[in-house]
């Protein structure tokens, strides 16, 4: 695709996304995964309509964390009878929501969620499908942020009461147990953490059944990593081989999150450079993106490759590539070696997921617009750039 012609069309800061890459990351799933296998792309990562559309179109699920995410999967398409609730905090008004459109499960993270949903399912006249949230604790080794898998994060209920939990919930009348669910972090690298978390769910499936407490489905979540500097290639098919053999002698069926493995690579983030500013010992290169536009180096400290793609030859220097919000944390890259001159376009690679997810407002700026580049080619407008008028539309001066 020619980038260049998308910023001139377009306009930047610009989100750019690939059509045929999204399709790629999902075929390595289908492909090395069981037929039976749901995958339920995780919406947080990239909830634009025309992604989760696409998605649902080739047959997905989706894995949402709030009512919104809901919204959202129905407005594009997407089948709640394949729709997995997570999340630590859901409300009263979106667990009514969840159960009136007939969501495949909750996953439940307390037992004071369990409660709740039971109480509001008998207020509905249904019973609510549940699957509870195990924390394995384990080391997920990856960035503290977004690990979630040891027993000192908030997520999940802690392997030592999970049976406890379950027994609790058989108790209450208006729940359905289907399944377990374990998720143990992001940007997994090395897979061995996911498959040693699915080793320790299933004696615990084992007790349950023995007690009368039969599952249906283990969802072992997301977290897959992708490549965005120079980490090794997450070995999905040698994952799905001991994940195979792990549940071969179990009637379970498998559900999976990913999220980030099936949009990050599948977009960029176009920024036109507004001027470089000579520092001393190092340049500043000051775009027309921000960190309200890309959050992640700012709150984890994370690499973004970075290319000029209208003047490639040249010479690089030592520069920080920042935003102009007013923050010395707004910078999309640190100590690189890059050539820049204003009106230069740069990329800022593996942008698709938790980029323009997670965009805001921040010192006044409206967020950007998006384009998705189909199979044939063909760029199309999947969310215009936010006017200052929208932005302002919602407040009211009452002075």
């Amino acid at each position: 695709m020619n980038l260049n012609a998308l910023a001139e069309q377009f306009g930047t800061p610009l989100y750019v996304y690939d059509q045929s890459a999204l399709d790629h990351a999902l075929d390595r799933y289908t492909q090395a995964f069981p037929e039976a296998t749901l995958i339920c792309y995780a919406v947080k990562a990239n909830s634009n309509l025309s992604i989760l559309r696409h998605f649902a179109q080739r047959g997905c699920g989706f894995d949402i964390v709030s009512g919104g995410e809901l919204a959202r999967v129905l407005a594009a398409g997407g089948d709640p009878a394949k729709t997995v609730f997570s999340g630590v905090g859901k409300s009263s008004d979106e667990i009514r929501f969840a159960l009136s459109h007939q969501i495949k499960c909750f996953n439940v993270e307390s037992l004071p969620e369990l409660d709740r949903i039971n109480t509001i399912a008998a207020e509905t006249g249904c019973r609510a499908p549940v699957s509870l949230r195990i924390n394995p604790d384990v080391d997920a080794q990856t960035h503290p942020y977004i690990s979630t898998g040891l027993k000192e994060n908030k997520f999940g209920i802690p392997m030592a009461q999970a049976e406890a939990a379950y027994q609790y919930a058989d108790t209450l009348p208006h729940l359905n147990i289907i399944g377990i669910d374990c998720h143990i972090g992001s940007q997994l690298i090395d897979l061995s953490p996911l498959v040693e978390a699915c080793e320790r769910l299933l004696p615990l499936v084992e007790r349950l059944q023995a007690q009368g407490i039969t599952l249906q489905h283990i969802d072992l979540g997301g977290g897959i990593g992708i490549v965005y500097h120079n980490e090794n290639t997450p070995d999905i098919a040698a994952y799905a081989a001991e994940v195979r053999r792990l549940l071969a002698p179990y009637s379970l069926q498998l559900i999976l999150e990913p999220g980030r493995s099936l949009v990050g690579n599948a977009g960029v983030l176009l920024t036109r450079v507004e001027y470089v500013k000579q520092g001393d010992g190092k340049d500043f290169v000051i775009t027309d993106a921000a960190m309200n536009d890309l959050l992640r180096p700012a709150l984890y400290g994370a690499y973004h490759q970075i290319d000029n793609i209208s003047a490639p030859e040249r010479e690089a220097r030592v520069a920080d590539i920042v935003g102009p919000i007013c923050e010395t944390g707004d910078f999309l890259a640190q100590n690189r070696l890059i050539g820049a001159q204003a009106g230069d376009l740069l990329a800022v690679r593996s942008a698709g997921a938790y980029a323009a997810s997670m965009a805001s407002n921040y010192n006044s700026r409206p967020r950007a617009a998006e384009v998705l580049v189909d199979d044939t080619g063909a760029a199309k407008l999947i969310r215009r750039r936010e006017t200052l008028a929208e932005m302002l539309a919602n407040e009211h001066n009452l002075l």
